[in-house]
């Protein structure tokens, strides 16, 4: 089954027998078949004809409407899957199944930042980068016996800390400086970036989040409020590096973003202007359109990784004993 994607601008889908055709303008831009379609999701400005969207409802295939941040709007849904019977099922799961697939996030978590960094690494040699991959190596192993969130929480911290202590010599632009992570406000540029990226993302997931019908307030890992929705931030846990930190990155060392002209300072801290935020969307944007080969051997944009994460863990809250598999950089 796939889900479509229309994240271009101004598209519009229509309907042609059993078939959903993706225009811009006069360009077909793609094209599914409605028996092979699990779900739909729009980003931005684009359409969807009446008669399609009453097609996909015939056939329960929801529609997702998001801004092209990722902030989700709404959902079509079929009226027989608007009912929240996950939610029962996420609420029975008990403090063990909780505490093990919250440790398998936090070690995902710390084992992909090793990965990013083990790949800068065969770039330039550092000595105290090669001590924070040691590092990161004895966290991941004590997270496996910690028994107690407070533990837990530690050890990601602890992770978190020595990763950024070593992400300012991963960057090659010598008009950003890094030493260290700032979020409440980021205090520079680098700080900037990896803010608004998270917070993309952590948007993206909560839409997915509730396309599945799962209730994003209550998580594994981190405490769910009325404020907060805690999935979120547990799933999103496992891709800060391969996704948001990477791009960074990228961004940064092939000079796309400029320290000068993309950023504003106000409220005691850096933030990305409107030049700032377009330039990253763009990019984000472009990389998420990638197509990457999946498990099954096809190819699927990386949006696919997302959606795939999220429906795994809505099988581990069907099937506990099938313990949720966080993903991890191939």
């Amino acid at each position: 089954m796939r889900t479509l994607y229309v994240s271009q601008q101004n598209c519009y889908v229509s309907l042609q027998k059993e078939t959903l055709i993706v225009k811009q303008g006069e360009i077909v831009q793609g094209q599914v078949q409605l028996p092979l379609l699990e779900q739909i999701l729009i980003f931005g400005k684009s359409q969807v004809s009446t008669q399609a969207i009453r097609a996909c409802l015939w056939r329960e295939i929801p529609i997702v409407y998001l801004s092209r941040m990722g902030y989700c709007y709404g959902r079509i849904l079929p009226i027989g899957r608007g009912y929240r019977q996950l939610c029962r099922y996420q609420q029975q799961l008990t403090q063990t199944e909780r505490l093990i697939t919250a440790r398998g996030i936090v070690q995902a978590k710390l084992k992909n930042s090793r990965v990013l960094l083990r790949r800068q690494r065969r770039r330039q040699e550092s000595e105290l980068l090669e001590k924070v991959l040691q590092g990161l190596d004895h966290l991941v192993s004590q997270v496996a016996i910690a028994d107690n969130w407070d533990r837990l929480m530690g050890f990601e911290g602890a992770g978190a800390a020595q990763y950024f202590s070593v992400f300012g010599e991963c960057l090659t632009n010598p008009e950003f400086v890094f030493v260290g992570r700032s979020r409440r406000p980021p205090g520079n540029p680098v700080n900037a970036i990896l803010s608004f990226g998270y917070q993309v993302l952590w948007n993206h997931l909560l839409a997915l989040i509730e396309l599945q019908g799962l209730d994003p307030y209550y998580a594994c890992l981190h405490e769910g409020s009325e404020r907060h929705a805690a999935l979120a931030s547990d799933l999103i846990e496992e891709f800060r590096a391969p996704i948001v930190d990477s791009l960074v990155l990228w961004l940064v060392n092939k000079n796309v973003m400029n320290a000068q002209n993309d950023f504003e300072y106000r409220d005691g801290g850096c933030y990305l202007n409107d030049l700032g935020r377009k330039k990253y969307l763009k990019a984000f944007l472009q990389r998420m359109e990638e197509e990457v080969q999946i498990d099954d051997g096809n190819k699927q944009p990386r949006w696919h990784l997302l959606t795939t994460q999220v429906k795994a863990y809505k099988q581990f809250v069907y099937n506990p004993a099938q313990v949720y598999q966080p993903y991890l950089i191939r």
